[in-house]
């Protein structure tokens, strides 16, 4: 059995690094592994103030290092790839100077516009590197980095979730209903979606947000459409009934580190309308079958024909590619190559 030590900005919520660390840490336990949560902030087994993002207390050396200190392998979620805690991050290569740690990048500088000026991950002999994408392990060989790549895994087989009440807490009939379970900021492209769903005639439920700035450009966006909207979550309800409820679920997102929706849409049994993205147009490359943003017209033969048998073939598709029953053993392999056996 190893100790591990999982760090990060934040850790136990529900943003993507986090809920993709958490079916990590997971499947490390299930190995055997005792695994410690460390971050700034959330559902921790330690904080530490000055890993969070945006804080203004400095991240001491000290501290740091007496919380990693017996560790056998350090996990780092993101806290090295975004420069999002420029001071955390720099503490972070001091103390992992020479010790065997594991970087898990789901996002990288250069593809942020805003960042792209910054640096990006650096390297040491010690240290092993892990991508959620093709297209990022590229980027990092080009700046002679070596990784691999493990993608992101979901239940294949989601609870049971009650369409009928959802849709009737939203005050739904007979109506087509398409959800875009995402926060609402400029990349999500919620322009796309209002432009889908009028297309439609069908109602627009999204459930993130608005973050970064982006109400008053969201507000001229929602009095330029006459698409019926419904925004943010319904009480009593949980993700899986909001993709119970829907008909289509649509991703117009011009820019995804990887894009949980769109395996979520497929493991929960919903059409996809998609924009291409570069991240979406490699899970694509799978096999999957999804319908473009700008296609209503084949949305509106698939709910006529009423055939699931897309549904069924893009869910087979991702319990063989992206299952997170295999995730366990997939890392297993993965720290064999580092040096860590499993203690099963």
């Amino acid at each position: 059995m190893a100790r591990i030590v999982v760090v990060s900005f934040r850790l136990g919520g529900t943003d993507g690094v986090a809920i993709e660390s958490a079916k990590w840490v997971s499947a490390l336990r299930e190995l055997g592994h005792d695994v410690q949560l460390v971050a700034g902030e959330g559902n921790v087994d330690l904080r530490l103030p000055g890993l969070a993002i945006g804080t203004t207390t400095p991240l001491s050396y000290d501290e740091l290092a007496r919380a990693l200190d017996d560790a056998d392998l350090v996990i780092v979620e993101n806290l090295a790839s975004l420069p999002l805690n420029l001071n955390a991050r720099d503490v972070l290569y001091e103390v992992l100077h020479e010790r065997r740690a594991l970087f898990h990048h789901h996002d990288l500088p250069w593809q942020r516009d805003h960042l792209a000026h910054l640096e990006g991950p650096r390297d040491e002999p010690s240290w092993h590197h892990v991508t959620i994408n093709e297209l990022s392990q590229r980027q990092l060989a080009e700046r002679g980095i070596r990784a691999v790549t493990i993608y992101n895994s979901f239940d294949c087989d989601p609870p049971r979730a009650n369409r009928a009440a959802t849709r009737a807490a939203l005050g739904l009939k007979h109506e087509r209903l398409v959800l875009m379970p995402t926060r609402v900021i400029e990349r999500k492209n919620v322009g796309q979606a209002l432009e889908l769903a009028q297309s439609l005639d069908a109602v627009l439920w999204i459930l993130g947000p608005v973050e970064d700035g982006y109400d008053a450009t969201f507000a001229a966006l929602l009095a330029a459409s006459t698409a019926l909207v419904r925004h943010g979550p319904v009480s009593g309800t949980t993700v899986h009934d909001a993709y119970a409820a829907c008909d289509l679920v649509v991703m117009a997102s011009t820019w995804e580190g990887f894009g949980n929706p769109v395996l979520e849409s497929v493991t929960h049994r919903r059409a996809l309308a998609l924009h291409p993205y570069p991240v979406a147009q490699e899970i694509a490359a799978f096999g999957f079958s999804f319908f473009g943003v700008d296609e209503p017209t084949a949305i509106r033969d698939f709910w006529a024909l009423d055939d699931h048998s897309l549904l069924d073939a893009n869910l087979a598709i991702a319990r063989e590619h992206f299952n997170v029953a295999n995730l366990a053993t997939r890392l297993n392999e993965l720290l064999a190559q580092v040096g860590i056996s499993s203690a099963h």
